[in-house]
Protein backbone atom coordinates (compact mmCIF):
# COMPACT_ATOMS: atom_id res chain seq x y z
CA UNK A 1 0.00 0.00 0.00
CA UNK A 2 2.00 2.88 -1.22
CA UNK A 3 -0.91 5.29 0.17
CA UNK A 4 0.73 5.12 3.60
CA UNK A 5 4.25 6.41 2.27
CA UNK A 6 2.50 8.88 0.63
CA UNK A 7 0.76 10.17 3.64
CA UNK A 8 4.24 10.05 5.60
CA UNK A 9 5.83 12.12 2.67
CA UNK A 10 2.54 14.70 3.45
CA UNK A 11 2.98 14.82 7.26
CA UNK A 12 6.89 15.26 6.27
CA UNK A 13 5.81 18.84 4.39
CA UNK A 14 3.22 19.57 7.41
CA UNK A 15 6.03 19.23 9.63
CA UNK A 16 8.48 21.04 7.72
CA UNK A 17 6.32 23.57 6.93
CA UNK A 18 4.95 24.32 11.04
CA UNK A 19 8.77 24.86 11.67
CA UNK A 20 9.20 27.91 8.76
CA UNK A 21 6.16 29.15 9.50
CA UNK A 22 5.47 28.66 13.06
CA UNK A 23 1.86 27.02 13.14
CA UNK A 24 1.46 24.29 15.71
CA UNK A 25 -1.49 22.48 15.01
CA UNK A 26 -3.07 21.73 11.34
CA UNK A 27 -7.11 21.66 10.98
CA UNK A 28 -7.34 20.67 7.45
CA UNK A 29 -5.45 19.48 4.25
CA UNK A 30 -6.77 19.90 0.69
CA UNK A 31 -4.76 17.41 -1.51
CA UNK A 32 -5.20 17.12 -5.29
CA UNK A 33 -4.77 14.08 -6.66
CA UNK A 34 -5.05 13.32 -10.48
CA UNK A 35 -7.21 10.75 -11.89
CA UNK A 36 -5.03 8.97 -13.35
CA UNK A 37 -2.08 9.12 -10.19
CA UNK A 38 -2.35 5.62 -9.33
CA UNK A 39 -3.46 6.97 -6.16
CA UNK A 40 -6.60 4.99 -3.96
CA UNK A 41 -8.66 7.99 -2.46
CA UNK A 42 -10.45 6.37 0.27
CA UNK A 43 -6.88 4.06 0.99
CA UNK A 44 -5.35 7.62 1.57
CA UNK A 45 -8.08 9.10 3.72
CA UNK A 46 -7.50 6.30 5.77
CA UNK A 47 -3.75 6.18 5.77
CA UNK A 48 -3.72 9.61 6.72
CA UNK A 49 -5.80 9.07 9.49
CA UNK A 50 -3.46 6.54 10.73
CA UNK A 51 0.03 8.56 10.16
CA UNK A 52 -1.56 11.44 11.59
CA UNK A 53 -1.94 10.37 15.21
CA UNK A 54 -0.17 11.73 17.97
CA UNK A 55 1.44 14.49 15.31
CA UNK A 56 0.49 18.25 14.54
CA UNK A 57 -2.20 16.70 11.71
CA UNK A 58 -3.70 14.55 14.49
CA UNK A 59 -7.97 15.07 14.00
CA UNK A 60 -7.33 17.04 10.79
CA UNK A 61 -9.41 16.67 8.08
CA UNK A 62 -8.19 15.46 5.01
CA UNK A 63 -10.15 17.00 1.76
CA UNK A 64 -9.04 15.59 -1.52
CA UNK A 65 -9.65 17.16 -4.57
CA UNK A 66 -9.85 15.38 -7.87
CA UNK A 67 -8.15 16.43 -10.56
CA UNK A 68 -9.40 15.53 -14.39
CA UNK A 69 -6.27 14.22 -16.70
CA UNK A 70 -6.13 15.52 -19.96
CA UNK A 71 -3.89 15.08 -22.33
CA UNK A 72 -2.91 16.96 -25.68
CA UNK A 73 -3.44 14.86 -29.06
CA UNK A 74 -0.44 15.02 -31.33
CA UNK A 75 -3.00 14.71 -34.12
CA UNK A 76 -5.33 17.23 -34.11
CA UNK A 77 -3.48 19.50 -31.76
CA UNK A 78 -6.37 19.70 -29.28
CA UNK A 79 -6.35 19.33 -25.19
CA UNK A 80 -8.85 16.38 -23.99
CA UNK A 81 -10.12 15.08 -20.99
CA UNK A 82 -9.27 11.11 -20.91
CA UNK A 83 -10.45 8.58 -18.36
CA UNK A 84 -7.26 6.18 -18.58
CA UNK A 85 -3.97 5.72 -20.47
CA UNK A 86 -4.43 4.51 -23.79
CA UNK A 87 -7.74 6.31 -24.37
CA UNK A 88 -8.38 7.27 -28.26
CA UNK A 89 -8.84 11.10 -28.95
CA UNK A 90 -12.74 11.81 -28.94
CA UNK A 91 -12.12 14.45 -31.42
CA UNK A 92 -10.18 12.95 -33.55
CA UNK A 93 -9.79 8.93 -32.73
CA UNK A 94 -5.88 8.89 -32.49
CA UNK A 95 -4.07 7.62 -29.68
CA UNK A 96 -1.11 10.01 -30.07
CA UNK A 97 -1.91 11.44 -26.58
CA UNK A 98 0.69 12.81 -23.94
CA UNK A 99 -1.27 12.90 -20.72
CA UNK A 100 -1.00 16.83 -19.23
CA UNK A 101 -2.71 17.24 -16.25
CA UNK A 102 -3.86 14.22 -14.12
CA UNK A 103 -0.78 12.13 -12.72
CA UNK A 104 -0.35 14.48 -10.04
CA UNK A 105 -0.59 14.64 -6.20
CA UNK A 106 -0.06 18.18 -4.18
CA UNK A 107 -1.11 19.88 -0.85
CA UNK A 108 -3.26 22.76 -2.45
CA UNK A 109 -4.21 24.43 0.87
CA UNK A 110 -4.18 24.25 4.94
CA UNK A 111 -6.00 25.51 7.68
CA UNK A 112 -3.72 26.04 10.45
CA UNK A 113 -3.55 27.60 13.85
Amino acid sequence: MHEMSLCEGVLQVLEDESRRQQFHKVKTVWLEIGTMSGVEVEAMRFCFDVVARNTLADGATLEIIEVPAEAWCLNCAQTVTVKQRYDACPHCGSYQLQVTRGEEMRIKELEVE
